[in-house]
């Protein structure tokens, strides 16, 4: 692979930007990024907006129009190869011309896994790839985890005091952090494809889990609405199952499920774990649906049934600078860890205030 210049560098994290317009919108497709570039100068560039309309290729290329022949394109992921909702963006490319395409990193999809590139490479057109391949990757984390393990990312959010409280004793809550932390949440959930959470908070706090940040939400599109719900205990008057956009309610037997079903929920059952909806398969069965990412919203068992079971790829934890006491609820009920040698190690990414709150990001050590 040849060496990349400073000018290629400059191009690409151009392209990162653009591909970062579609963090809210561009889901269950991979958010992406076009330059077309001539003599070290812009030319034209796109972005993937929404599922279903033109890719950042097309939309670069139709910008450039006849200045597209003779351009090196740099995109953040591997021009796509297969007839989807719109052509292969390979064929275009090759179809205007450009003389040399760069690529930040290579399709997990098998559908296309490397095909796009042998399309460009077979018109004689120069291919380079690994370019900013990391910064990439972590832009669409949540569709390589769809595409090569069949599963969604899953994103733990907690919030807690510094004592590491959840709730009072009595089930208390509202609020724990600030209004700032807050609305980091609506970001979080609005760069999601679905939002999880249990029967139990259903029950508690009959949440909405939509996005009401007016800066950040996409028209009237909202992520899906997730319930892992045993034995079908969520009242069909809960306030999302009235709430515009689809609502799943996973269980293990769905032979009482009319009255749920009744309200337009989509109600599945899957197999059981202890007597509970077995997680893995919950997660493969929004795989199957194109969720990329998961944000899970849940109380302390369903978080730590998660956590326990090795699903969490990562925690966003929100501290609030208080203390709840040793009365109140904990962020996450392990009862298989009894010994120290069985805490989960988390390694920490990033820590930030975000108001008056700490935000915590971390990852399980692999």
């Amino acid at each position: 692979m040849s060496a990349f210049t400073s000018a290629d560098c400059e191009m690409m994290a151009r392209a990162l930007q653009l591909a970062r317009r579609g963090i809210y919108s561009a889901h269950p497709n991979p958010r992406v990024g076009c330059v077309l570039a001539k003599g070290g100068q812009i030319v034209a560039e796109g972005w993937h907006q929404e599922t279903g309309e033109a890719h950042a290729e097309v939309n670069a290329l139709n910008s450039a129009g006849a200045a597209a022949q003779g351009s090196t394109a740099y995109v953040t992921l591997e021009p796509c190869s297969h007839h989807g909702r719109t052509p292969p963006c390979a064929e275009a490319l090759v179809a205007a011309g450009v003389s040399a395409v760069v690529v930040a990193m290579e399709d997990p999809n098998p559908q296309v896994a490397g095909a796009g590139l042998e399309i460009l490479r077979a018109a004689g057109i120069e291919v380079r790839s690994g370019l900013m391949q990391e910064t990439a990757r972590s832009l669409n984390e949540g569709f390589v985890s769809r595409v090569s393990r069949g599963r969604p990312f899953v994103r733990l959010k907690m919030a807690a005091s510094l004592d590491g409280g959840t709730a009072m004793a009595s089930g208390e809550s509202q609020w724990i952090t600030g209004e700032a932390a807050r609305r980091d949440v609506q970001r979080l959930r609005a760069s999601s494809g679905a939002i999880l959470t249990g029967v139990t908070t259903v029950l508690a706090d009959d949440p909405s889990l939509t996005v009401r940040e007016e800066s950040i939400a996409t028209g009237d599109a909202q992520p899906i609405r997730v319930i892992v719900d045993s034995n079908l205990r969520t009242p069909a008057t809960a306030k999302m199952l009235s709430l515009p956009g689809k609502t799943i309610i996973f269980c293990i037997d769905d032979s009482n499920a009319q009255a749920l079903a009744a309200t337009g929920a989509m109600v599945i059952a899957v197999s059981a774990t202890a007597g509970r909806p077995d997680l893995q398969a919950v997660l493969h069965e929004l795989g199957a649906l194109a969720v990329n990412d998961l944000l899970v919203e849940s109380g302390p068992t369903l978080a730590g049934s998660l956590l326990m079971a090795g699903l969490v790829d990562e925690l966003v934890i929100y501290q609030a600078p208080h203390m709840m006491g040793s009365e109140s609820r904990g962020m996450a009920t392990t009862p298989e860890w009894q010994e120290l040698q069985q805490r989960l190690a988390l390694e920490i990414a990033d820590v930030r205030k975000i108001g008056n709150d700490l935000r915590i990001t971390a990852r399980p050590k692999t």
